[in-house]
């Protein structure tokens, strides 16, 4: 079945991406794996958007799931995890009409130094909710024929987008925002090659 899991929405700084708006939808996980995967997918998110350029958008593979991350050029950035699935375009529209909703709604001023619990945009889980199915969101792709004319770059693995020399289990084990719970989680799933999947 066609699935979204998350969408965050960020702010790329100069050294680091700054967390305005997170929403998930995780009742396919098991109850005591969502909050380590939660915390994946938003480690994830982080990374992806510090490793994609201004102006610019992709698609991550990683196992089952698919990153798609796009980032204006005020810097604003969107991240949608979704199964393999989702149409692509879809998922790139959506991105576009909630980063576009949101910059309307929260001033520029405000990302660089925001704290996430002080941004009022409450639609993000709605719009979670509401593309689930991705013919409610064929309309919105409809009406807004044209997605921009940049490229989407489609990258097999979270790897292809790491910086030359990076290692993803290097990232996962110097991380303050992962628990140690996660960490060990993540470790035994990358033993076993099953759960770990989720990780794009």
């Amino acid at each position: 079945m066609v699935k979204l899991f998350s969408f965050n929405v960020l702010y790329k700084g100069i050294n680091s991406a700054i967390w305005l708006k997170s929403a998930y939808e995780l009742n396919s996980f098991g109850f005591f794996q969502r909050s380590s995967v939660q915390e994946f997918m938003a480690f994830v998110s982080k990374t992806v958007v510090e490793r994609t350029q201004t102006a610019a958008r992709q698609s991550v593979k990683e196992g089952d799931y698919i990153c798609h991350v796009y980032v204006r050029a005020d810097n604003l950035a969107g991240v949608l995890i979704t199964d393999h699935d989702y149409p692509h375009r879809v998922a790139h529209t959506l991105i576009t009409k909630v980063l576009d909703e949101f910059a309307s709604k929260v001033p520029s001023s405000e990302w660089p130094s925001a704290i996430e619990a002080n941004i009022n945009f409450p639609n993000l889980p709605a719009y979670l909710t509401r593309y689930q199915n991705p013919h409610e969101a064929d309309a919105m792709t409809k009406i807004q024929d044209e997605l921009d004319e940049t490229k989407i770059i489609l990258h097999n693995t979270i790897e292809a987008v790491l910086q030359r020399g990076e290692k993803l289990d290097d990232l996962v084990s110097k991380s303050e925002g992962l628990s140690l719970q996660s960490k060990a989680f993540y470790k035994t799933a990358r033993k076993t090659n099953s759960c770990c999947s989720y990780v794009g």
